[in-house]
């Protein structure tokens, strides 16, 4: 009997994974990613060069981002939650996108009439324009915070359905196409500005969030469309299925929906004011209505039975062991040049994608919570590398010298360029591969072996850091309800933004070179910590079995479902 009429060709499965909603959304997020890393990388360079290369702006912008999304986190989770999917995803994308394109328009304004522009009211045009592009690209980052929680956190949940495995594979999908675009996009945009100009660069970044715009709007249409699940909330349905059934009919009577009666971060008050009351429809409630989403947002983030992996993940943010612009900033003291340091660049991303192959392969082994076990345990042996580093020949590290005394230096106005000018000089250059290094000359080193050892550790660790990231965003995606995925994942994202804050504000208090030593030593520190917590939480829900990798089929790795947070 012929059977080649149940089964697809090879050019019907390539169709099909082409159109299916699955491939839609890696197409959707390779967009929205590509634009996010352009815009973030040319922002940070604009700021800097319309200031007369001082890194104020700059400093300004990134200080505004993260305090925005600190206290503004869990507000946009309750947002996310208490909307349908497509209104969320599709109001993301349009705020985010409009507020990046007139961003770039200004910013064209001003490179193109600055002169001009610093001549009229004494400078106070130019200044309203600097505030206003930092606003305005502020905006543009909430809604990006938005537009990841609804997509990666959410959406990609629902296309994956009940398939554990999809999902794993789906996530370091994406998180492979983050790590591509995070090293590409930045390179585009750097070659245009430098063989353009900041104001091509500009215009380029605007048409390009246009035209990205219409055609990830357009992709969000089709899965929705082909993902009938995105349509439905199911947790919130089965709640009010509930909550129809036991409500009293005079409570309806009174215009308690169900949907009020349903939500945790809701109904705090319905139980003892009526919807006509004074209290509950006066200004002062709704002035402090923010307030109560913020606190009740961290209630049930604290109420989750996976807070301590959560918590483990935002400790790993505590750290200057990462390609950002201190430990690049801190490798040019070093004697380590743009070259050099792209090279490092492209194999810390090809490192990380390492870390999510690695990541599908030891859950399908190990399951989900050992998986992060692991990736914590081979973390923490690869940073082991970077606190050699500190002691070995070359290591500037020396405690006899203050850590604060380039702080001080600054502070009292010496006129002598302070070391922590020059790790600044050289955070500019860092993320610009088509930039060149700075001209002063570097003292040569006896030795690099320290450097040597302390980029090793740092790339070495990125497969396990990224394989425990992927576990830690698995287990939230698995464990959290629906109806309260987006506050949660809000939260969460406070909470990195918040020590990652600390780990700035720690490199300020100590910017000098001989401190670098310190703050590696830190951020190994609240590293371990944090991996201390996580194997808290794994032995809580496996106890000895955490050290026992069995198959599949035998292992037991089911969280209990998380019950609803008490509002206070």
């Amino acid at each position: 009997m012929d059977n080649s009429g149940s089964k697809k060709t090879c050019s019907e499965s390539v169709r099909d994974f082409f159109t299916s909603a699955k491939f839609l959304i890696y197409m959707g997020h390779a967009l929205s990613t590509w634009g996010d890393r352009m815009w973030n990388f040319a922002v940070a360079v604009f700021l800097v060069e319309l200031y007369g290369n001082s890194l104020l702006l700059s400093a300004v912008y990134g200080l505004v981002v993260a305090g925005s999304v600190l206290l503004l986190g869990a507000i946009i989770g309750n947002w996310v939650d208490r909307n349908p999917r497509l209104k969320v995803a599709q109001t993301s994308l349009l705020v985010q996108n409009s507020c990046v394109i007139v961003c770039g328009i200004l910013l064209m304004v001003v490179f193109q009439f600055k002169e001009q522009l610093v001549e009229l009211y004494n400078g106070w045009i130019l200044t309203t324009c600097y505030i206003l592009v930092i606003t305005i690209a502020n905006i543009a980052n909430l809604a990006s915070t938005a537009t990841s929680i609804t997509i990666q956190r959410d959406w990609v949940v629902v296309v994956a359905g009940q398939d554990s495995s999809k999902l794993a594979d789906m996530n370091a999908t994406v998180r492979i196409i983050d790590q591509l675009t995070n090293i590409l996009a930045p390179m585009l945009v750097g070659q245009i500005m430098s063989f353009g100009s900041h104001f091509i660069g500009c215009g380029f970044i605007s048409v390009w969030n246009l035209c990205s715009m219409c055609l990830e709007y357009m992709l969000l249409w089709k899965v929705y469309q082909k993902t009938p699940a995105l349509a439905v909330k199911a947790g919130q349905k089965e709640q009010q299925q509930e909550l129809k059934q036991l409500s009293t009919p005079k409570e309806l009577e009174n215009g308690q929906s169900p949907e009020e009666l349903s939500h945790p971060l809701m109904n705090e008050t319905a139980a003892v004011d009526k919807p006509d009351s004074p209290k509950r429809h006066g200004l002062c409630h709704q002035v402090t209505e923010p307030l109560r989403m913020f606190r009740d947002g961290w209630v049930a983030y604290y109420n989750q039975n996976i807070f301590f992996a959560g918590m483990s993940l935002a400790f790993l943010y505590m750290t200057v062991l990462g390609f950002d612009c201190i430990t690049t900033g801190y490798a040019y003291t070093q004697g380590l040049n743009g070259s050099v340091l792209s090279l490092l660049m492209g194999a810390s991303a090809i490192s990380g994608i390492c870390g999510t192959v690695a990541f599908t392969w030891i859950r399908k082994k190990c399951g989900l919570i050992r998986t992060g076990f692991i990736s914590g345990v081979a973390q923490l042996s690869c940073l082991m590398l970077c606190v050699v580093s500190v002691f070995a020949p070359g290591s500037p590290f020396d405690l006899s010298v203050s850590p604060f005394k380039d702080l001080y230096t600054h502070l009292m106005g010496e006129k002598e360029l302070p070391e922590a000018d020059h790790i600044l000089t050289g955070i500019l250059t860092a993320g610009n591969t088509t930039t060149a290094a700075p001209t002063e000359v570097m003292p040569q080193l006896q030795s690099y072996l320290s450097v040597s050892l302390l980029f090793a550790g740092v790339i070495a660790a990125r497969v396990g850091l990224w394989s425990f990231d992927l576990t830690v965003t698995q287990l939230i995606q698995e464990n959290v309800i629906e109806s309260e995925r987006g506050v949660i994942n809000g939260v969460q994202n406070s909470m990195n933004y918040l020590l990652d804050l600390l780990h700035f504000i720690m490199v300020i208090l100590a910017p000098n070179p001989e401190a670098f030593g310190l703050l590696v030593i830190i951020s190994v520190s609240f590293v371990a910590m944090g991996h201390i917590m996580y194997f808290g939480f794994a032995f809580k829900n496996l106890g000895t079995r955490l050290f026992l990798c069995c198959s599949p089929e035998q292992k037991v790795e089911t969280v209990e479902s998380p019950s609803l947070p008490t509002t206070v």
